[in-house]
């Protein structure tokens, strides 16, 4: 069992990150020990038409977002916490606020003009400031909204992580960002509420009481790279791609994968693999890509 384990532990390609080098301070001096709980969700169905009644519609299933579900894969079901060692989530969480926000219609990124500038150099523009539901959507989308000038999406990740040395921006740090998404999963009967002791502190954990989400959310990435598997990103749903590149930012993804068989584990891995190894700037400039999501997963990649 332990030799499995230490394999599959270099399963998955490791991203290289500044923003992730510096995020272990940065997020576990912004949100203090209480602030090591995650929540869940569940992924919107494949197609177009699923993707257009998951961005504006009501679901019949809890509906959740993108850093709810990156949590829920991040979570441990008994203790309600995510893993003391996981220095990616800070930042991989800011990613899906950004990425959120595009699939919602809020933001997109500056256009191109005559002289053609790379993902990681334009700026995101706010496209509708109307309301999303979603306290921390919201507050991150009034940020960019209010900024002048505007700013990119790696830049964006590292001011809404708190990781800048202005401290004229500092206001544009989201704090106890992991706590806030904790309690709104347990509004939405995703997780409860406890208290736990460790010795020197008690610290508050939010233990997983709906199974059937979870166990729902690492079916449908599972499937996604195995059942329902493309070999064109393009033909993949923009939330279940989105999904399973932002858990591997965060370093969650192996959670999802780890019950697998090893034949599926390592079709599962090399796929994400393949996925990982695609050039952003041309899979933005495809038919229905997000480019704000590839913008993303450049700046965790670069």
């Amino acid at each position: 069992m332990t030799t499995t384990l230490t394999q599959r532990s270099s399963g998955l390609v490791q991203r290289r990150s500044a923003a992730t080098a510096s995020s272990a301070g940065g997020e576990s001096g912004e949100e203090g020990p209480e602030d090591l709980a995650g929540g869940g969700a569940e992924l919107g169905g494949g197609g177009t038409g699923a993707r257009d009644a998951d961005d504006k519609g009501d679901s019949k299933e809890t509906r959740l977002t993108l850093m709810e579900e990156v949590l829920l894969l991040g979570l441990k079901d008994r203790e309600g916490y995510t893993s003391f060692w996981n220095d990616c989530i800070s930042s991989g969480l800011r990613g899906c606020m950004l990425v959120e926000l595009a699939l919602r219609g809020r933001i997109t990124l500056e256009p191109c003009g005559m002289r053609r500038k790379s993902l990681l150099s334009r700026k995101v523009m706010c496209k509708s400031d109307a309301p999303t539901g979603d306290v921390l959507l919201d507050e991150a989308l009034k940020h960019i909204k209010e900024t002048t000038p505007q700013e990119t999406v790696q830049t964006w990740v590292e001011l809404l992580s708190g990781e800048t040395w202005n401290p004229l921006k500092l206001h544009y740090q989201l704090r106890n960002v992991r706590e806030r998404l904790a309690k709104s999963l347990v509004e939405k009967g995703v997780l409860t509420t406890e208290k736990q002791n460790f010795l020197l502190f008690d610290m508050t954990t939010h233990p997983l009481t709906n199974n059937n989400i979870k166990q729902r959310l690492v079916r449908k990435v599972q499937e996604s790279v195995l059942d329902r598997w493309s070999n064109d990103a393009a033909r993949l749903e923009r939330r279940t791609l989105a999904l399973v590149l932002l858990a591997h930012a965060s370093d969650v993804l192996e959670n999802a994968f780890a019950p697998l068989a090893d034949e599926q584990y390592e079709t599962a891995t090399k796929r994400v693999r393949s996925l990982l190894e695609l050039e952003p700037e041309v899979e933005s400039a495809k038919p229905g890509a997000s480019e704000v999501l590839w913008a993303v997963v450049a700046a965790f990649t670069k």
